[in-house]
């Protein structure tokens, strides 16, 4: 995952990672690749354990980032404020009319805007004042909080983003036509973006235009695929359990704890190398937790043999 270069911090260091990209319950996305729950809890276990950093605050910027820390223990002198719970979609905010794409996602700006306020010196709030600031005005996911609530929280914003004393204000950046009312789930970012794109093309390049159509089409037909499939493979998995309508009803509700968290990367690794990526497919995000939630009643085995029937090869 990533660029492969590591983080050569010690005891005396305090580390900063803000992270921007899609999620899914239990899973960062990477350009090319993914980051498990199950990968990402003994990493932050080994440097804790190995003295590698003293202090460590996250930013994270993606759908369903709270299932990612939910667990996170406070002790570790980590503190993770993410954009989304365990249960939910991040959201795309500021819509640029000119060149018809979101400039940024609503919680990130938040925090961010929320930064510049104190500039130059940001040592004038602590991590606990931002925290309950960027939560009530990010209205369309529940801002988040992680980890030790206790010491790092406490915090000035300084301690890991510089600028702890008084220097030039910056210069406001100019101002573009921007619609700070229209939002979209970050998921349906991409299909409403070839929708918008399309629309602006179809009386200046009808080639492009029907082009951009038949991509459109095939994305919302894969939408519903992906459904059908994630259905058929819990039908498949809970069968031998029919009779348990409890068990059966919990899969499509609302995305649960994750209490198992190697099931959930054997079995998401599985869809993404069989199925579909979420890099290429965002919306399926939406769904995945039909497939994640079985971790908690079936062995991973059983859930990533009925994957692998659904979806022999990549469609």
């Amino acid at each position: 995952v990533g660029s492969g270069k590591t983080l050569k911090s010690g005891p005396k260091d305090t580390v900063l990672v803000n992270f921007v990209d899609h999620g899914a319950p239990g899973i960062l996305g990477f350009p090319n690749d993914e980051l498990h729950l199950a990968n990402l809890t003994l990493v932050l276990e080994q440097m804790f354990n190995n003295n590698r950093y003293k202090q460590m605050f996250w930013y994270v910027e993606a759908c369903y980032s709270g299932s990612m820390f939910k667990n996170l223990s406070s002790s570790m002198n980590i503190t993770v404020h993410t954009a989304a719970n365990e249960e939910e979609s991040s959201y795309a905010c500021f819509y640029d009319n000119e060149i018809g794409v979101y400039l940024g996602d609503c919680w990130s700006t938040n925090w961010m805007n929320n930064t510049e306020q104190f500039l130059p010196n940001l040592a004038q709030e602590t991590i606990e004042q931002q925290y309950q600031i960027v939560k009530n005005e990010t209205v369309f996911s529940h801002a988040s909080i992680y980890g030790d609530l206790v010491y790092i929280f406490k915090e000035p914003i300084s301690t890991f983003l510089g600028h702890s004393r008084s220097e030039t204000k910056p210069k406001p950046a100019s101002r573009r036509n921007i619609s700070s009312r229209r939002t979209a789930a970050t998921p349906d970012v991409m299909l409403e973006h070839l929708k918008e794109k399309m629309s602006r093309l179809v009386a200046v390049n009808s080639v492009e235009a029907e082009r951009l159509d038949k991509e459109i089409r095939y994305h919302i037909q894969t939408e519903g695929k992906v459904q059908e499939i994630l259905g058929e493979i819990s039908d498949q998995v809970t069968a031998s359990r029919s009779r348990d309508g409890e068990i059966v009803s919990v899969v499509y509700k609302r995305p649960q704890s994750i209490e198992y968290p190697e099931c959930n990367r054997d079995v998401l690794s599985a869809f993404f190398s069989q199925c579909y990526k979420m890099q290429t497919h965002p919306y399926i995000t939406k769904y995945l937790y039909r497939l994640t939630n079985l971790c908690n009643a079936f062995n991973s085995k059983i859930i990533v043999s009925a994957v692998t029937r659904m979806c022999p090869q990549k469609f």
